[in-house]
């Protein structure tokens, strides 16, 4: 098990911060492992690093994985492969977002491997390694279900029934992705799954992946050769409904400013959206939406201050938040004190779900505003 998260990261720059954002790298390792390990032998597992590892850091997050035995990384642009190069010269990166026209070169400089998502991108990589007198490696992503990127079925029977179109093209990997895996017991997973099947069989044969975060609990119809999860590393749980097999990755922590109090008929926030009913101690956060707290928070949200859990009042601000800490005694509450916004007691997906959208998007979104405390690796 992990060690826990520290109360409050030691140092003059987190006593300056109005928030604390701790990484654990060490639980990122071990959720790598447990999702590894969920794959028979021979299947390998890799990690998403897009978005600057999903918002945690990608300098200090893709190092961390690195030395937990992670080889193979995926991004979404080129931009960020070409960053993920400068931190592991060793490791074998692919591209999610596609090749544009003139910059093929760019993947080569970097020992980038491109996802070709139509004919149009296989065409311009062909047409490189033709030029170049050399065959070069690439993904090739069939859509099964996404429309969103990868090869649409009418796509696909022509490649199928003109497979000279790959002349040149050493494919790395098949890969598609899932639309429903979060939902076991979707019907859509079963037809992505045959559908890939059909496509793998109509194509040259090369390793394929299938499997994000929720698709590798969907079982072992669905690993192929490599487990390719994202989010689940970082600590979001990727079976809902059920307990979350992962460790909590990240814990907010964000200091109270000032404390005060309100008579009943008095109002808080912009837009005067809450009203206080009785005598209220009020104490504002310094946190808001400006540092990725989302502002569907307000008046249906809570934070725990001294372990206890107290509603959000009042619009989210840019800055700050005000919570209601009318039931706690006074020495428990002053001016400067951390109270938890995400960690152990209120999950990275519960507080999405209380925003209304998922912990992909809350990840993505936190804030650089933040001191950023990092343990383990």
């Amino acid at each position: 098990m992990s060690p826990p998260f520290h109360q409050e990261a030691d140092s003059p720059a987190a006593r300056r911060a109005g928030a604390v954002l701790s990484v654990d790298l060490d639980a990122l390792a071990e959720n790598f492992g447990i999702l590894a390990g969920h794959a028979a032998s021979g299947i390998g597992c890799a990690a998403v690093v897009k978005a600057d590892a999903y918002g945690l850091g990608i300098d200090r997050v893709a190092p961390a994985l690195f030395a937990a035995g992670c080889r193979r990384f995926f991004v979404a642009q080129l931009d960020e492969g070409i960053e993920l190069r400068g931190l592991l010269p060793q490791a074998e990166i692919h591209v999610l977002g596609g090749l544009l026209p003139g910059l093929e070169n760019d993947f080569l400089a970097h020992r980038l491997i491109p996802t070709l998502n139509s004919l149009g991108e296989i065409e311009t990589w062909a047409g490189h390694t033709s030029r170049l007198g050399e065959a070069l490696g690439a993904d090739l992503h069939v859509d099964t279900g996404m429309r969103r990127l990868g090869l649409p079925p009418d796509e696909l029977d022509r490649l199928a029934g003109e497979p000279d179109r790959l002349a040149g093209i050493e494919l790395s990997l098949l890969i598609s992705h899932l639309a429903c895996a979060e939902e076991r017991d979707h019907p859509l997973n079963a037809r992505q799954l045959a559908d890939f099947r059909r496509a793998r069989d109509r194509l040259p044969p090369c390793p394929a992946s299938f499997a994000n975060s929720s698709g590798i609990f969907l079982g072992p119809d669905y690993h192929f050769d490599l487990l390719r999860p994202g989010v689940a590393l970082y600590g979001a749980n990727p079976t809902p409904g059920r307990e979350n097999p992962m460790r909590p990755v990240v814990r907010l922590q964000a200091r109270i400013w000032q404390i005060r109090d309100a008579r009943p008929g008095e109002t808080v926030g912009y837009g005067a959206a809450y009203e206080v009913s009785r005598p209220t101690r009020i104490a504002t956060v310094a946190l808001g939406y400006g540092d990725g707290y989302p502002r569907a928070l307000g008046n249906r949200g809570h934070v725990l201050v001294d372990g206890h859990a107290v509603a959000v009042i009042g619009h989210i601000s840019m800055d700050s938040t005000a919570v209601d800490v009318s039931g706690l005694p006074e020495s428990r509450v002053r001016p400067g004190m951390m109270v938890d916004v995400i960690g152990p007691d209120n999950s990275i997906d519960a507080v999405a779900a209380a925003a209304g959208t998922v912990a992909y998007e809350l990840l993505t979104h936190l804030g650089r505003r933040y001191h950023r405390a990092y343990s383990g690796g």
